[in-house]
């Protein structure tokens, strides 16, 4: 009984930990003067730090990016398969927002406002470059995920240039968004026009052929199922040739391994596939029927009237994109909605002094904790460590000395 008391007396003592919150406590206590002298001076140095630092104004502007008659174009212009637009292929289909983010942060906009604002003087800048990072400091654009919405804040010592310049920037854009617009609109009106005309001339001569077939034959007539299927037929030849150039300008930019490449020619792949059925070219019979008692007559005449209805719909549905891409270019409409404009700041938005100075006290007081333990494991430190201490860092001077002769010699 006696033995097993003691050695629930020894693990008792074993198990007693080495601190306890008093010993904190009374670290805590004893150095109590470090401490407070070291938090107050922190404190005061941040104290006397912001106020040094200058107020910042901030000015806010919003801007939509709207479905202009820019998308209008390349929507409608999607029932040729993509026709127009041939310039803008490489683009690579990015949205709005992300365009004019791209814009708002180039050069094209900046160096305006730069000279405008005189930023090089206001920003004590002697080269283009230190303006350019002083606006990457001072401006920031950013775009909501969910709305799409581009706010524009600029921060500034003097309020009345934070709106001017966060204004600016909206003015700037819309010049340089319109002039892009007005020069893609320009060279799809170019492009358009120049197939419109190339597609009349062959509607032309669709057109005399069948009349002259016409007249020749006139015994030969077409039932209203054959003119539907005709008509179908001639939709997907208008489809399958606005896909095949929209392939050939992929493949002047990308390569064959590309999505866009893949993907324009399954599009193709799949309008053959469509005509084949239509026509019989699969292996199985045409699904136009037969004309009249004279099959190879009645096929020459279906032939004849294919070619006419394919030209027929090509010739309409560039004709009506031509006059969209034509108004799209005298056109000069803003291509977003100006949701807020910038306006003067009534109060500053930098520094949050009072924030600076407590994360500095607060920074400080944890660090001299910290160093009152340090100083209290000095303290107590035997003879012996103290001596192992010494000697250790004697030798690292020595070392360092060593070092700095060989590196001098």
């Amino acid at each position: 009984m006696m033995l097993h008391s003691e050695n629930s007396t020894d693990d008792t003592r074993t198990s007693k930990p080495l601190f306890t919150l008093l010993d904190f406590a009374a670290v805590i206590i004893k150095h109590w003067r470090l401490t407070a002298c070291i938090t107050l001076a922190a404190a005061l140095v941040a104290v006397i730090y912001t106020l040094m630092l200058p107020n910042l104004y901030t000015a806010r502007s919003m801007i939509l990016p709207l479905e202009d008659d820019r998308e209008g174009v390349g929507a409608a212009l999607g029932q040729l398969a993509g026709l127009a637009g041939v310039g803008r292929i490489g683009l690579g289909n990015p949205s709005k927002a992300d365009v004019y983010l791209a814009m708002l942060n180039g050069e094209t906009i900046r160096d305006p406002l730069i000279d405008r604002f005189r930023l090089l003087e206001a920003y004590e800048a002697k080269y283009r470059t230190e303006a350019y990072g002083a606006l990457d400091r001072n401006v920031a654009v950013t775009v909501g995920k969910k709305d799409g919405i581009i706010t524009i804040a600029v921060d500034d010592r003097d309020p009345r240039r934070a709106a001017e310049m966060a204004n600016a920037y909206v003015e700037e854009l819309g010049r340089l968004a319109n002039r892009l617009n007005m020069a893609s609109a320009g060279n799809d009106r170019m492009y358009l026009e120049k197939r419109l005309a190339s597609a009349r001339v062959d509607l032309a001569k669709a057109e005399d052929a069948l009349k002259a077939f016409q007249s020749k034959n006139k015994a030969v007539s077409v039932s209203d199922q054959a003119k539907a299927t005709i008509d179908g037929v001639a939709q997907l030849r208008a489809q399958l040739a606005a896909q095949e150039v929209q392939l050939s300008a992929y493949r002047s930019q990308f390569t064959d391994s590309s999505q866009e490449v893949r993907t324009s020619k399954a599009a193709i792949g799949r309008l053959q596939a469509q005509i084949a059925r239509l026509e019989g070219n699969g292996g199985g019979g045409s699904a136009i029927p037969s004309v009249g008692s004279m099959p190879q007559l009645g096929q020459q005449y279906l032939r004849l009237m294919r070619d006419f209805k394919i030209q027929e719909t090509m010739v309409e549905l560039l004709a009506k994109q031509y006059e969209v891409a034509r108004m799209s270019e005298v056109k000069d409409v803003s291509p977003f909605q100006v949701l807020q404009v910038a306006k003067v700041p009534e109060k500053k938005s930098k520094p949050h002094r009072t924030l600076i100075v407590l994360v500095a006290a607060l920074t400080a007081f944890l660090c001299s904790i910290y160093l009152s333990f340090v100083l209290e494991h000095l303290d107590r430190m035997s003879e012996q460590d103290k001596m192992r201490w010494f000697e250790l860092k004697s030798r690292l001077l020595f070392w360092k000395k060593q070092k700095l002769t060989l590196q001098n010699e």
